[in-house]
């Protein structure tokens, strides 16, 4: 079966996904987080992109970046997972692949849930356990908004709500998921957005009212572009699994 091409973002902001294969590790020590932030901002001064979170975790990784030129994500990211490979392997004797099938790049709006996915991003070790504060944890952009930047371009995100709100929504737990396996699960919430997306605005529930081969031809591009699956879009929008499955 043949890839399905990457979706497009309209801002620019992709929320990046990579993970180590079959759950593997990718730090092994303090020094190899270090080696992929630093070699993230080498990448920086050269491509001009723009970073608004990460989070460096043992077995995956989530960058929230902005892009300068449409489809620089792609080039971005093979340049930082091939070196970051080869230095992981050289460095412990390893052969093969060490990223788990292709990165994961979600486009991202600049909207309500903008900021709910920094906050996710920045509490994947307080979920996990590994502290118990954000800015315990040494290797998320989370410190880099409360002191000094180095490597998190953290003006935009402050200006849409001021460094005290930012503060204190930030301490709320996160309840939207933003899945890091590879699969498509996704919120009721997601899945709703998604649709949105796709119907200039109109809510899912009101699609079974279309003509039937405008109805059609939506049903055929949420699975088929989208990604969504037949109970997915029939849970979202009302219309029967026989008819989603049929479009």
């Amino acid at each position: 079966m043949s890839r399905q091409p990457r979706q497009l973002s309209a801002t620019g902001f992709y929320h990046v996904v990579f993970r180590g294969i079959n759950h593997q590790h990718l730090f092994e020590e303090e020094a190899d987080f270090t080696y992929l932030l630093r070699t993230l901002k080498q990448l920086k001064s050269v491509l001009e992109f723009e970073i608004h979170a990460y989070c460096l975790m043992s077995n995956h990784v989530h960058i929230l970046i902005r892009e300068k030129q449409s489809g620089d994500v792609s080039l971005i990211m093979k340049r930082l997972l091939t070196k970051y490979a080869m230095y992981f392997n050289r460095k412990y004797q390893r052969n093969g692949a060490l990223i788990a099938s292709r990165y994961k790049s979600i486009p991202v709006e600049v909207d309500e849930y903008f900021l709910s996915l920094l906050r996710y991003i920045h509490q994947n070790p307080l979920k996990a356990g590994l502290v118990g504060k954000l800015e315990e944890y040494a290797f998320s952009s989370y410190r880099e908004y409360l002191q000094d930047s180095y490597l998190t371009d953290t003006e935009f995100s402050l200006s849409l709500v001021g460094r005290n709100e930012w503060i204190c929504f930030h301490q709320i737990a996160e309840t939207e998921t933003y899945d890091v396996s590879g699969k498509n699960i996704m919120s009721d919430e997601q899945i709703r957005r998604r649709i949105l997306l796709c119907t200039g605005g109109v809510e899912p529930h009101e699609i079974a009212g279309w003509p039937r081969s405008e109805r059609n031809a939506l049903m055929r591009r949420l699975k088929e572009q989208e990604g969504l699956s037949i109970r997915q879009i029939e849970r979202a929008t009302g219309i029967s699994r026989s008819i989603v499955a049929k479009c």
